[in-house]
């Protein structure tokens, strides 16, 4: 899988197959003329377009790819990876597969030695995005298990270090999670609006063993830069959700520093 990008910015994802040839409204790219080359190259149409040739970041495979569910943004997935402090060696439990992209991001960030369980309700969904995992890796990694299952209903796993929620009613895990998590293991709840997030720590007080609640928005936006000239885009990724944190206590206690960022 490639992306060619041309002088305006408008990319096109194709996956080269020899004998095949890519066209847009300005010509066309044979593949041959791209297989085997670097990554990098400016390839030319026969009609003198131009064309950048680079592999998809993993932000432009969890945006690009087709979907059933809404994915969780790439502005996103960074500050989740850093938020809950998801570590090379992490034992991380998600629940709601979804498009796979936290799933993908927490593998890649927990390493060949961590490990991701993430249980998913809905049979489509789950099976959409074994099969975005395996576009992206090629095969399902050892240490990755896909589980069909309701975390409402409670799960198996006990001792692991962070718990992933991108559920539409992330306080009926509140339980599960309590009991999957070590104590200082974190908590993460995708929540798109405020009343969500009002449920998701009012039920984080209510069963206790829960500390340090915290929530937050990332808003991006872009520059544009060329020679002289510096000003921000027209457009910008505004608001896609809450990201809510919460640590796990040693005890059924509840522990909330009063200070800005702390709710």
């Amino acid at each position: 899988m490639i992306v060619l990008v041309d002088k305006v910015g408008r990319r096109h994802r194709v996956r080269l197959k020899a004998g095949d040839r890519h066209s847009i409204h300005s010509g066309f790219i044979a593949h041959d003329d791209l297989i085997g080359r670097p990554e990098g190259v400016v390839v030319t149409t026969q009609m003198g377009a131009r064309l950048l040739a680079v592999r998809p970041t993993f932000a432009e495979q969890v945006t690009g790819r087709r979907r059933q569910t809404q994915p969780i943004y790439p502005k996103d997935l960074g500050a989740i990876l850093v938020g809950a402090d998801i570590h090379p060696g992490a034992r991380v439990l998600e629940a709601g597969t979804g498009t796979g992209a936290l799933t993908l991001a927490a593998l890649r960030a927990v390493g060949q030695d961590g490990v991701v369980v993430s249980y998913e309700v809905r049979e489509e969904f789950l099976e959409a995005s074994r099969r975005g995992i395996l576009e992206t890796l090629g095969s399902i990694p050892s240490n990755l298990e896909l589980k069909l299952g309701d975390v409402y209903l409670g799960v198996e796993e006990r001792g692991f270090d962070r718990v992933l929620l991108d559920l539409a009613e992330p306080w009926q895990a509140v339980p599960a999670a309590k009991e999957a998590l070590r104590p200082g293991g974190i908590v993460f709840a995708h929540c798109p609006n405020v009343s969500q997030v009002q449920r998701f720590f009012d039920c984080l007080r209510e069963v206790k063993g829960f500390g340090m609640l915290e929530a937050y928005e990332v808003l991006q936006r872009g520059w544009t830069v060329r020679g002289r000239s510096m000003r921000p885009s027209h457009r910008m990724v505004a608001h896609t959700g809450f990201l809510c944190f919460a640590r796990r206590l040693a005890e059924d206690e509840l522990f909330e520093p009063e200070g800005e960022g702390f709710r």
